[in-house]
């Protein structure tokens, strides 16, 4: 009993020396700072009276004002990578301050010894298209190149197409040109053109332009003036789709019209045939390519009439097997 009221007499006595103290550390109810209660220190109680003279008064409330010297940024007015080229983006002399090789404070005394690379001639033949066609009626083998010597500016031209089956040329076109570049991805070409195959032979005068268009389409249209008052326009287009780094989809359109009607060789003023096709290839390397495709070949207002008049079709599927070369 005695242990008893020991033990209730030094709780009691805890109790009392620890209520003062905690009424002495505690802040009243109405008074209380939350900003301390959330464990954020006052300034006065933490800083020296030298350093809060020093300090001026700080408002968390408000967000810091803009810099005056910083322009305001635009995003719509940036332009991704790539956009318009400049003119002069063929010419390695547009970058060099108007010195050249000949003259100013950098050249050399004697004859030159370097030569740039558009001080050089250079080659390349594309074969596009070398394919077997088949159809319902009959195969035929056809054929697509290009090929050109010379420099960035001026180069020689060499353009031939042409089908070949029943054991003999069907049609053929070649076209002898010069071309000069007018634009970063433009070409004009001028020369002339010559039709063989069945029936007469026929020869043009040809002006053209060949290029990169917009969205990297391919295209190569062409106006061409014959004897007689013959006229005639070509347009081919084709892009390249890459499915995978070597498994490529390229469609290709290709349409002629002429000005007046040539019975000889079936055909009709206005517009006269057009080829619509697909040709998926492969890629083993980019210089050789397989490829397979399909494609629609039609004739189109007089010349299908004289299709029609000869018992020909006017219109055919064509499945086609091929390789796609170039050096």
């Amino acid at each position: 009993m005695t242990n008893k009221r020991m033990n209730v007499l030094a709780m009691a006595i805890i109790g009392l020396g620890v209520t003062p103290v905690w009424a002495q550390t505690s802040p009243a109810p109405e008074t209380m700072d939350h900003a301390q209660h959330q464990g954020a220190p006052s300034p006065d109680a933490v800083q020296p009276p030298a350093a809060q003279d020093a300090m001026p008064a700080m408002d968390h409330g408000s967000p810091p004002a803009p810099q005056q010297g910083a322009a305001a940024m635009d995003h719509g007015e940036m332009n991704m990578q790539g956009g318009t080229a400049p003119p002069d983006a063929r010419d390695p002399h547009a970058y060099s301050g108007d010195y050249t090789l000949d003259s100013g404070k950098y050249a050399l005394p004697g004859p030159r010894q370097l030569r740039l690379a558009d001080e050089h001639s250079f080659g390349s033949l594309l074969v596009d298209r070398l394919e077997r066609v088949y159809t319902r009626d009959r195969n035929a083998t056809a054929y697509e190149a290009q090929a050109w010597f010379g420099r960035d500016y001026d180069r020689l031209v060499i353009k031939a197409e042409g089908e070949y089956g029943q054991g003999k040329l069907q049609e053929a076109r070649t076209e002898l040109l010069w071309g000069h570049a007018i634009a970063t991805f433009w070409d004009t070409q001028l020369g002339v053109r010559y039709d063989s195959g069945e029936g007469p032979d026929r020869g043009w005068l040809a002006f053209g332009v060949q290029g990169l268009a917009p969205y990297w389409f391919e295209v190569d249209a062409a106006a061409y003036v014959g004897d007689k008052g013959r006229t005639a326009f070509r347009l081919g287009a084709e892009y390249e789709l890459l499915l995978t780094q070597k498994l490529v989809l390229q469609p290709r359109l290709e349409i002629n019209a002429y000005g007046k009607s040539d019975e000889a060789l079936g055909i009709g003023s206005g517009l006269s045939d057009g080829v619509a096709g697909l040709r998926l290839r492969y890629e083993f390397t980019r210089q050789f390519a397989p490829y397979v495709g399909v494609e629609r070949a039609g004739k189109f207002g007089k010349t299908a009439d004289l299709a029609r008049a000869a018992g020909e079709k006017t219109d055919e599927t064509r499945w086609v097997a091929g390789v796609r070369f170039w050096f």
